[in-house]
Formats: C-alpha cells, structure tokens, sequence
C-alpha cells in the first residue's frame, strides 16, 4: 500500500560523506558520554531490596511513589503485580543501610498514609545478580549482531551484512549515549527496547538492501549511486507509513503507560528516529563506500558451456 509514488529519485547519495559525517559526530559524542558519565544503573543491575505489598483497595502509585521518593529514593521503582491492591518497589542499594532498615523506612512512610498496608514479602537482590544480568544482557546483544551478519551475508553479501551491523550498533550506542547524558534509569526493560531496535533497524535495512537488489536486476543501466538513490526513493512511502503506525503505538505507551514504561518507550522512540536515519543514510551509503556492485548480487551464466563474456546474469 503507498499514500504517495515519488515519480523522481532524490539524489541521498550526493550527500552521503556528510551524512556519515554527522553519524561519525554523534557516535562520538555518544561514546565520550558513555566513557564519562557511565550508565545510571537500576536495581536489577546493581542490587538493592525488593518489597511486595498489599492493600485492601486500588493502590494509587503515584503517591506510593511520592511517599518512597521522599526518603530519598528519587529513582525508586513503583509499579503493580498481579491485581491493582499488590506494588511492588525496587530500591537501590545505599551505603550504611541494611535491606532490613531500608524496608522499614518506606513500610513506615506507607503506614503513615494507609495504616492497613500489609508488606507480603521483602528481598535483597545482591551485586551478584547484577552482574549476572549484566554479562546475560551484553551476551544476548553479542548474539544478535552475530545472528544479523550472517542472516545478511547468506541473503545478500557480506558488504551488507558489515554495513548493517555497523548502522544498528551506531543506533544502539546512541540509545546508550541519550541514557548516559540525561543519567536515565537503564533497566531490563530498556535493554528489551534496545534489542527490539536491532531487529527492527535490521528489518529497514533488509527492505532497502532487497529494493536495491532488485534495481541492480532491472535497471541495468544505472550507476551503483543511482541504484540506490532509487531504491530507497521507492521505499519512501512504505516507510513513512511503517515508522508513523509504530511510533504512534510507542508515543501511547509513553504518555499513558505510566512511569514503568516510561523509559521503555523513550529508549523506543529514540531508537525508531534513528533507525530509519542508519538504515537511509548510514546502512546504505557504507555499503556504497565497500563498493558493493551490480556483480556481487548476480552470478554470471555461460550459455552450453560456450566462453560468452556477453553472458547475461540470474535473474
């Protein structure tokens, strides 16, 4: 389905050393933020006390949290489980105080409001498990580049595949650089966002790489650059309605899903925004700098064994 046809090519890659050279600055500033200021880390990272509770009617969070924030946990997590009675909170670790007195201290401050809260159950999630979740997390990222390149590689040519990767580690680096300038709270459910942004960067690319594919079939006329100039012209209107739909859905959940999404589908947005900019302007001008060629696509065929450099190509 397309709302519009551009019936002329836009020439992107005319513009392409300047594109990758905003993308070479923003990756940098992304890295040095990284390297500075490091990732404000949650609970499940870097341990702290975990507390289920209960009330005898709908919990209201906001002023849960309001009341936990006020003994000085800014980044507390608040949010429901199971039925809208049971909250649980995550608390980060502080120096000098046990999870039993950290326990304490906020069921004191939710009493002082409700005194019928029940606390059902407290734990302490120790560093340990953080930096099990950590090297869990970093081993399903390294999984999923892997996975990309060969997916790529066996559709396609290796020249995508690297420049495939390359773009979506530029978008996932920029996710971590937003989180580390701002000091957001980076949490599993970022994490989630920030794998859901390869596959779905890695999925633009496949669809312009396929265009170009398929130019390179057709037009056998055309230079490398117009073959993709015209490949993501034809792709525009696809991914003007893809992208909005998406970030429709992702904005619902950032503005109405409440403070345990929040996050989520901020990591979700900037990830979007930048995905359809590495996979038009990133993706596919590297794979035009490595000199992918109409040969690397189509195999050249011999007629009856007869040497015909004429010969024309699979199609």
């Amino acid at each position: 389905m397309e709302f519009f046809r551009i019936r002329k090519d836009i020439p992107f890659m005319e513009h392409a050393l300047i594109f990758n050279a905003i993308s070479f600055i923003t990756f940098a500033l992304a890295v040095f933020f990284l390297l500075t200021r490091g990732l404000h880390l949650s609970v499940e990272f870097t341990g702290g006390t975990v507390m289920e509770v209960a009330y005898h009617q709908g919990a209201e969070l906001p002023k849960v949290r309001a009341a936990v924030s006020a003994l000085g946990y800014p980044d507390v997590q608040v949010q429901n489980f199971g039925t809208a009675r049971d909250v649980m909170i995550r608390l980060p670790a502080h120096k000098g105080v046990t999870s039993a007195q950290q326990s304490e201290q906020v069921l004191g401050a939710l009493r002082a409001a409700d005194p019928q809260v029940e606390l059902r159950r407290t734990e302490f999630v120790g560093p340990q498990v953080g930096e099990e979740l950590v090297h869990g997390g970093l081993t399903a990222l390294a999984m999923v580049i892997v996975g990309i390149v060969i997916y790529l590689a066996l559709r396609f040519e290796w020249k995508f595949g690297v420049a495939a990767v390359i773009a979506n580690l530029h978008d996932v680096v920029i996710i971590l650089g937003f989180f580390a300038f701002f000091q957001w709270e980076f949490s599993l459910s970022v994490l989630a966002a920030v794998l859901a942004v390869l596959g779905y960067s890695v999925n633009e690319s496949v669809v312009i790489f396929d265009r170009i594919r398929e130019a390179f079939r057709r037009y056998r006329k055309m230079s490398t650059r117009e073959v993709i100039d015209h490949a993501i012209t034809s792709t525009m209107s696809r991914t003007i309605i893809t992208h909005a739909s998406t970030e429709a859905m992702v904005l619902s959940m950032f503005f109405f899903g409440g403070p345990s999404l929040h996050y989520f589908a901020l990591a979700l947005t900037i990830g979007i925004l930048f995905g359809i900019y590495s996979s038009v302007f990133v993706a596919a001008a590297i794979a035009m700098w490595l000199g992918v060629r109409r040969e690397d696509l189509l195999r050249p065929v011999k007629k009856d064994g007869a040497d015909d450099p004429h010969a024309g190509a699979t199609v």
